[in-house]
């Protein structure tokens, strides 16, 4: 690279390339936000089932988990410019395939490809970040960077839900495609040429391992309920799957660690610091309680309660706004005061908040009876993104950033793959049970020929054929009544629906409640440095150009 070159690169802020950076990161996070909450609608456009709407929520996330910590390492080796680009290419290209799908199965394979671009981007934000700003700036640079997961949040439901009601359920995924296109402009232009490794190898053999045991293990968790854990290829088991997966992942590590003084995809020394260890279980944590709280919580404001999708998106808005708001203040008192209590406070007050949201969640309720806990919960949900995000990388070398925002990336993905398969899992029990239940409840008032039927439909809630649609009752009625015989039983199911759902629901949300709040007990562990030692840390310098 020429000096002028040089110079045209190191005259742009790091403040400007944050901005890019964060650009792409909040087109990620709207693309998740906005599917939520186009889950009934989806449901009901496309005839797709509860786990066809899980597998099209989880087949980006599957993807996405795979490929982190390989993208993550590549971006050492080739460049985060570079990685970032491609990702953004890829990523807009498949949201414009997933906006033309026709079924549920193009929809799924278009995800998969959203989820190679956004694994490629993603860990490219946070290694730019640890390099680009020295130690006094970089908790405040955390903070915006976390303040856009507020922003994409508070605009995902809002934006999505116009965007479902007034035009359909395509254009969430076609309003990536211009940001996309900005995007990749910016980062052309503005974004340094870092080279973080001058060794371009990358472990085959360690990337290969990786992929197939993370697929092995994400693929099971999301395929689990729909088989009841039972067979799925042939002889062989979901248990036997996931097992397989696991025993893939042990070989993974050894070799990791037998090829150590090589160059590993996952550099062990950055396990020795225990603050960035602790941190990986900790976002892990939060994603498997965001990921697990939010998907029945859509499905709860719009079939049961009946609002339209963005009547559900404003009604969880006021959490959002709060948490993008509350978070650049969070990264600037983590840089004065450290970033332990903070988090363990922020995660305390989203556990308490959403602990209230499940307790508030009625079949009655109204759009904003949840409105008290969303409020705590996005005081809290402000406080944790900078000061984790300092935590886990402030004792990074600039060498191996990439890799290490890979692996907490990976965790962060695997989390939520975990919790949303969990508590799909969960969910799809407990329906069994309530819905049910709720039936029999409602069977009394109507004929006595069609009760066994109507019973007989809500059983069928454990086999994946339950449809979830805004303004659906749950099953479909049966061809050929009279119509004041289908108004008495399609009233009878929707409070049937209601009621059983709910209560499903309820129960099933306490699951991720405990998650979040170990994961705050966890912060206590958290290891905080001597305030002179902080002062005097000082990042090496990264090499500009090829």
């Amino acid at each position: 690279m020429s000096k002028s070159q040089d110079a045209a690169e190191r005259q742009h802020s790091p403040w400007l390339v944050l901005a890019t950076l964060c650009l792409g990161f909040f087109m990620i996070l709207l693309d998740t936000t906005i599917v939520n909450i186009a889950i009934p609608d989806m449901s009901a456009s496309l005839d797709a089932s509860l786990d066809q709407i899980l597998w099209i929520v989880n087949a980006y996330v599957l993807v996405y988990a795979i490929l982190l910590i390989t993208a993550g390492r590549l971006g050492d080796l080739y460049g985060p410019k570079q990685l970032f680009i491609v990702g953004l290419v890829v990523f807009t290209l498949a949201s414009a395939a997933c906006g033309f799908a026709t079924s549920p199965g193009q929809l799924v394979a278009a995800r998969v490809v959203q989820g190679v671009g956004g694994a490629l981007l993603t860990p490219q934000t946070l290694s730019v970040i640890t390099v680009i700003f020295p130690p006094e700036k970089r908790g405040a640079a955390f903070g915006i960077w976390g303040g856009v997961a507020g922003v994409a949040t508070v605009t995902g439901p809002t934006l999505g839900g116009y965007l479902v009601t007034d035009w359909g359920w395509e254009w969430i995924f076609f309003v990536n495609v211009p940001v996309g296109a900005v995007t990749i402009a910016l980062a052309a232009v503005v974004m340094p040429n870092l080279k973080l490794n001058r060794r371009h190898r990358l472990d085959w053999t360690g990337t290969l391992l990786a992929t197939v045991g993370l697929f092995l293990i994400t693929y099971g968790l999301i395929e689990g309920e729909s088989h009841h854990w039972g067979d799925v290829w042939g002889p062989i088991t979901i248990p036997e799957v996931i097992g397989a997966g696991v025993l893939v992942m042990v070989a993974f590590f050894v070799h990791q660690y037998m090829t150590r003084a090589q160059e590993p995809l996952v550099p062990f020394s950055i396990f020795s610091d225990r603050n960035f260890s602790l941190m990986n279980w900790v976002v892990g944590a939060i994603a498997f309680g965001m990921l697990g709280l939010f998907l029945p919580l859509v499905i709860y404001l719009q079939s049961v309660i009946g609002l339209s999708a963005l009547q559900a998106g404003v009604a969880v808005a006021p959490m959002s706004l709060l948490s993008m708001v509350i978070a650049p203040f969070a990264g600037r008192a983590a840089d004065r005061m450290g970033g332990k209590w903070i988090l363990f406070t922020g995660l305390t007050l989203w556990s308490v908040g959403m602990g209230l949201v499940v307790w508030l969640a009625r079949a009655d309720a109204g759009q904003w009876s949840l409105l008290p806990g969303l409020l705590v919960a996005g005081v809290g949900l402000g406080m944790t993104f900078a000061p984790l995000q300092t935590i886990a990388m402030r004792d990074i070398a600039p060498q191996v950033a990439g890799a290490a925002s890979g692996l907490i990336n990976t965790s962060r993905q695997l989390g939520g793959v975990i919790g949303s398969a969990a508590v799909g899992a969960l969910l799809q029990a407990r329906l069994a049970t309530d819905l049910p239940q709720a039936a029999r409840n409602e069977a009394g008032t109507l004929p006595q020929r069609y009760r066994d039927q109507f019973v007989d439909g809500f059983s069928n809630a454990s086999t994946g054929s339950l449809h979830v649609g805004a303004g659906q009752t749950g099953v479909p009625l049966p061809p050929g009544l009279p119509d004041q015989v289908r108004q008495v039983i399609a009233g009878a199911a929707e409070r049937a629906f209601r009621d059983g759902f709910t209560h499903a629901m309820r129960l099933t949300l306490i699951l991720p409640l405990v998650i979040l709040a170990t994961a705050a007990l966890s912060c206590l562990l958290i290891r905080r440095r001597a305030r002179a030692a902080e002062r005097e840390q000082d990042t090496a310098p990264a090499a500009v150009g090829g």
